[in-house]
C-alpha cells in the first residue's frame, strides 16, 4: 500500500481544497500524509505577527485533523523528498504558487521528488482565476485593472465543493517536528482558523456588506470584511467569498476587491522583476532620498510619529494589530513616496514585517500603485493630502482618536490639523515634520525632471 502527501501551504483548510481532493483520491486504498515545512527563508523574513498567525492557524488545523499534521522544519527541497521517503509516496499533491519564490521553490521541490521516484502535482491555486490566465486577444498580459476585471469576471471561476473524506497517515505514527511557540509581541492580531473566518464574514455580510460602496474607505467604521488575513493563508478561498455574492453595486465592489488580489498576482507572475523593481522602468531615473536624513525621516514614519494624525494613526493601528484599512494604506504609502521622498521599497518592507495579511504581489504592488511606478491606474502626479484625506475619510476624527490618545481631547476642528489649534500641539503630540504643500511641489518637481510630460495634478 502506497500513501499519498498532502503538502499545505497557503490553503490551511479542509472545506473546498482541490489539491487535498486530489490527494485523497490517489492510491486508493492509501492514506493521506498531511504536511507543513516550515521554510527558515519564510521563519527569517516574517515579523513576529505573521508568524504568530501562522503558529496558531497550524495548530487549529492539526486540531481538524486530530492531531496528525506533520511539521518539519527545513529545506522543502531536502524535507518532502525525505517525507515522500518515509511513508512511502509517490504522488505529492500541492495548490500552485505563482509568486517568484514558490515557483523557484516547486522546480526544485519536483526534482528532488523525480529523482526518487515521485511526483509533485499541483492541483489548485489561492486564486479563483489562476495569474497567466486572463490574457488580451493577441495573448499579452494586461497591466490595466479595468480590461482584466472584465475578462476575469467573464472566465468565471468552478463552485466551492465541501469537506474531503481522508484517511489520514501522519503524527504520531510519522516523525514530526513541534510547532513552534508564538514569538514574544505587542500586537493583538486577529483570531485563526476556517471557523473563525466564516463567523467574521456573516458578521460582515449581516453589517457591512450592503454598505460596502459607500463605507469601504471609511476608517472610522467596521466596514471592511477583513478577510485579507484569511486569504493570504488560505483558511477561506476567494471562490467561496464569490459565491456568496449577489449582482448589486455593494456586492460589484466587493468583487472588484477581489479582482484586484488576482489582478496583482497576476502582474508579478508575468513580471517577477517587479517584487522589489520599477514595473515602468522611466520611473527608475526618478530621485529619491536615502542618507541619514532619510533614514530619520523613515523612522519616525515607521514610528508612527510624523505629526499628521491619519498617517499616524494608520501606523500605530498595524504595529498594534497586524493590519491596518485599506484606504489608510494608501494614505500612509503616499506619505512616505511623496511627501518624504523615500524609495516604496522601504515602505513595501516594513509593511511585509509587520502585516498579518502580508501578500508580496498585493502588498508591493498596491506600494508600485501608489508610487506611480507600477500599473497605470494611479500615476505619480496623484499626491494624497493628508489633512483632506483625513477629513474626508474620518469626518469626526473617531479613527485618529482611537490610536493616537494625546489627541482624545482634541476639538474635531482640529484633529486632522493639531497644529492650527490655538493652543497649539495637544499632549506633546510631535508637530509636522514635513510640510506637506511644500513637499508636493518638492515631488511634481522630482516628477518632471524624472523626463515625464507635465500634466495636471489630482
Amino acid at each position: 500500500m502506497t500513501n499519498s502527501v498532502m503538502w499545505f501551504r497557503r490553503d490551511l483548510r479542509l472545506e473546498d481544497n482541490p489539491a487535498l481532493v486530489a490527494a485523497s483520491n490517489a492510491n486508493k486504498p492509501g492514506k493521506v500524509v498531511p504536511l507543513f515545512v516550515l521554510d527558515p527563508m519564510f521563519l527569517e523574513r516574517s515579523g513576529a505577527p505573521r508568524l504568530s498567525f501562522l503558529f496558531r492557524s497550524l495548530r487549529d488545523l492539526n486540531s481538524q485533523m486530530g492531531g496528525a499534521l506533520v511539521i518539519r522544519v527545513g529545506n522543502p527541497m531536502d524535507v518532502v523528498a525525505q517525507v515522500a521517503k518515509d511513508v512511502n509516496a509517490t504522488e505529492i499533491f500541492a495548490a500552485k504558487d505563482f509568486a517568484p519564490y514558490g515557483q523557484k521553490r516547486d522546480a526544485l521541490v519536483a526534482q528532488a521528488l523525480e529523482n526518487i521516484g515521485a511526483k509533485l502535482n499541483h492541483v489548485g491555486s489561492p486564486y479563483a482565476v489562476d495569474p497567466g490566465t486572463v490574457r488580451k486577444t493577441d495573448g499579452t498580459p494586461y497591466a490595466v485593472f479595468t480590461p482584466f476585471s472584465k475578462i476575469w469576471l467573464a472566465h468565471g471561476w468552478p463552485a466551492p465543493t465541501g469537506k474531503a473524506r481522508v484517511t489520514w497517515h501522519g503524527a504520531p505514527e510519522v516523525a514530526t517536528d513541534e510547532i513552534p511557540d508564538d514569538p514574544k509581541m505587542g500586537a493583538l492580531i486577529a483570531d485563526v482558523g476556517s471557523n473563525v473566518a466564516w463567523k467574521r464574514w456573516e458578521y460582515f455580510a449581516k453589517t457591512g456588506l450592503s454598505k460596502y460602496k459607500n463605507e469601504r474607505n471609511n476608517p472610522d467604521r467596521d466596514g471592511c470584511s477583513k478577510m485579507s488575513v484569511y486569504l493570504r493563508f488560505g483558511t477561506i478561498h476567494p471562490r467561496q467569498l464569490l459565491a456568496e455574492l449577489e449582482p448589486n453595486a455593494d456586492h460589484d465592489h466587493y468583487r472588484s476587491e477581489l479582482c484586484w488580489r488576482e489582478f496583482y498576482g497576476d502582474v508579478l507572475f508575468h513580471h517577477p522583476h517587479t517584487t522589489w523593481k520599477n514595473l515602468q522602468p522611466k520611473m527608475d531615473s526618478l530621485k529619491v532620498d536615502t542618507g541619514a536624513g532619510a533614514k530619520k525621516l523613515f523612522a519616525q514614519w515607521c514610528d508612527g510619529k510624523t505629526g499628521y494624525p491619519i498617517i499616524d494613526a494608520g501606523m500605530r493601528q498595524m504595529l498594534a494589530t497586524g493590519w491596518m484599512h485599506n484606504r489608510v494604506r494608501m494614505i500612509v504609502a503616499s506619505f512616505l513616496v511623496k511627501d518624504l521622498h523615500l524609495p516604496w521599497q522601504w515602505g513595501a518592507k516594513f509593511f511585509m514585517k509587520h502585516l498579518v495579511d502580508g501578500d508580496i504581489a498585493s502588498n508591493n504592488h498596491g506600494w508600485q500603485w501608489t508610487a506611480g511606478t507600477g500599473t497605470d491606474a494611479a500615476p505619480y502626479f496623484r499626491v494624497f493630502n493628508p489633512v483632506l484625506q483625513g477629513e474626508r475619510f474620518d469626518p469626526d476624527g473617531n479613527f485618529v482618536r482611537e490610536w493616537i490618545p494625546e489627541l482624545r481631547d482634541v476639538p474635531k476642528k482640529f484633529v486632522h490639523s493639531p497644529w492650527l489649534a490655538e493652543s497649539g500641539l495637544f499632549n506633546n503630540y510631535v508637530a509636522p515634520i514635513v510640510d506637506h504643500s511644500k513637499e508636493r511641489d518638492e515631488a511634481l518637481n522630482r516628477y518632471k525632471l524624472s523626463g515625464e510630460i507635465n500634466r495636471s495634478v489630482v
